[in-house]
């Protein structure tokens, strides 16, 4: 929920109280309820006030420069030279003044992980990462998320209403993500709660990340033992022989990373349908297809607000700021999605532009955007043509969000539609493979055209929906 200012002024924290939004020395806080409750107003007034590259502090009052510009955030990106992923550089971890207990150490903390790597060591583990995720055929994961979506749409089917953000949006990643790393799907529940708490900065932060890290140990343990078609005993396999620790911990980052991020992008992308006018519009006109909708959103509201981090490899300027070594940079993906100097009117639609930064870039771009996006365009496409009718519950002016100080999450989505019965199970959906290997070096494609058939299925929803649009 939307954190409201005491009505009392005589309540209001002095600067230099954690929960006020300025620190001692006047820099602006990422963490706490004023940056929380408006983080996209926090970021312009940053941008007003210093720039593309703006000072700003962590929790606990650590410094650090948040990226606003689109162009800064791309040179910080791709010049790994001069802005290492490796966090042992950070002065405040050379100088002891992160707390064991922080909650940015389950972020920031260094891990044998190839996002906390550079030079040839990132190439051998990303290496191991890429040629295990492409793996993946796309139309078992396809068969996975329809298996899923099918299940979280039946449980509610019989309802007439549904909140979309906790009953669907919020299972189905975590759902899937259980078959492709390999683990039972009554795990996903649990590793839901602890995936989200852990991104959010908590007090809790760090017993959750215990939690994922002891169920990911044990899941190694098991492959380890009794590999199957799945990402962890990929891993395990690889020829760059990663170890026992180095496959748990990047098995966690995926499942993180996929969980949080698409999470947000199926809730926000579902919002969008239901009360965005230029999408209406172009839907009515028939411009827009699902994967424009998803664009748009990656530009709008990306799933991750920011990215941590990067550590100066030495005294630089960026953004006409003077970069100390050693100094962190967090990555401000939505800021730099709205830098006016590449977005001078927010109104213009960016269907099929992909040049936004939700999914960053150089050599740590996010490794599995494409899973990503096939699991939210699935899941979606199903949600819709199964209850095509769907309709906002509540004005739109009493949707709310959580933010923290990586991403903004919609606390939810309540919709009406007409009540139908579950669907028949399917012998085909319940007995889908988790996946189909096809050789190490081919990339994750895009999907196959449809059948003429299944194209006209598909859309048919967009067509219900565009005749009741057109209705209003």
């Amino acid at each position: 929920m939307t954190t409201q200012p005491p009505a009392d002024a005589s309540l209001i924290p002095p600067p230099g109280c954690p929960a006020h939004g300025l620190g001692p020395d006047g820099l602006r806080r990422l963490y706490g309820p004023e940056a929380e409750a408006d983080p996209m107003g926090l970021y312009e007034k940053l941008r007003g006030e210093h720039g593309a590259v703006a000072p700003v502090l962590l929790h606990g009052d650590l410094p650090a420069w948040l990226v606003l510009g689109h162009r800064e955030n791309l040179i910080a990106m791709r010049t790994p030279s001069t802005y290492s992923r490796d966090s042992r550089r950070w002065t405040a971890f050379q100088e002891n003044q992160v707390a064991p207990d922080s909650p940015l150490m389950p972020m920031v903390a260094w891990q044998p992980l190839c996002v906390f790597a550079d030079g040839a060591e990132h190439k051998r583990l990303r290496g191991a990462v890429n040629d295990s995720l492409g793996m993946f055929d796309r139309r078992g994961i396809r068969r996975h998320v329809t298996r899923f979506a099918d299940q979280l749409i039946d449980g509610f089917a019989a309802a007439g209403s549904v909140d979309l953000v906790s009953q669907f949006a919020e299972q189905l990643p975590m759902l899937v993500m259980t078959q492709l790393l390999g683990m039972p799907e009554e795990y996903g529940p649990r590793l839901v709660e602890a995936a989200r708490d852990l991104m959010k900065g908590t007090e809790t932060a760090l017993a959750s990340n215990d939690y994922v890290v002891t169920t990911m140990q044990q899941l190694v343990e098991r492959k380890r033992v009794a590999p199957g078609p799945d990402l962890a005993s990929w891993l395990l396999q690889h020829e760059a022989e990663l170890s026992d620790d180095e496959v748990m911990q990047h098995v966690r980052l995926v499942l993180i990373a996929a969980n949080e991020t698409t999470v947000n992008l199926i809730a926000d992308t579902l919002k969008m349908v239901l009360t965005d006018h230029r999408f209406r519009a172009n839907l009515s006109g028939g411009h827009m297809t699902l994967p424009d909708a998803l664009d748009q959103v990656l530009w709008d509201a990306p799933p991750l607000s920011a990215i941590p981090g990067r550590w100066a490899t030495g005294d630089t300027e960026l953004g006409g700021q003077k970069i100390k070594e050693g100094d962190l940079l967090l990555l401000g993906l939505a800021a730099g999605n709205v830098d006016p100097a590449v977005r001078p009117d927010l109104t213009t639609p960016l269907y099929g532009n992909r040049s936004h930064l939700a999914f960053s870039s150089g050599p740590h771009e996010c490794p599995g955007q494409d899973i990503g996006r096939a699991i939210a365009e699935t899941g979606i496409d199903i949600l819709l043509t199964r209850l095509p009718d769907l309709q906002l519950a509540v004005p739109e002016d009493e949707l709310r969000w959580t933010s923290a100080w990586l991403s903004r999450h919609l606390a939810g989505l309540p919709v009406r539609f007409t009540a139908r019965r579950p669907k028949p199970a399917s012998a085909a959906e319940t007995t889908a493979e988790v996946a189909a290997p096809v050789p190490a070096a081919a990339p994750v494609a895009a999907p196959e055209p449809l059948p003429v058939v299944e194209q006209a299925q598909r859309r048919s929803w967009w067509s219900a929906l565009a005749a009741r649009f057109r209705r209003k």
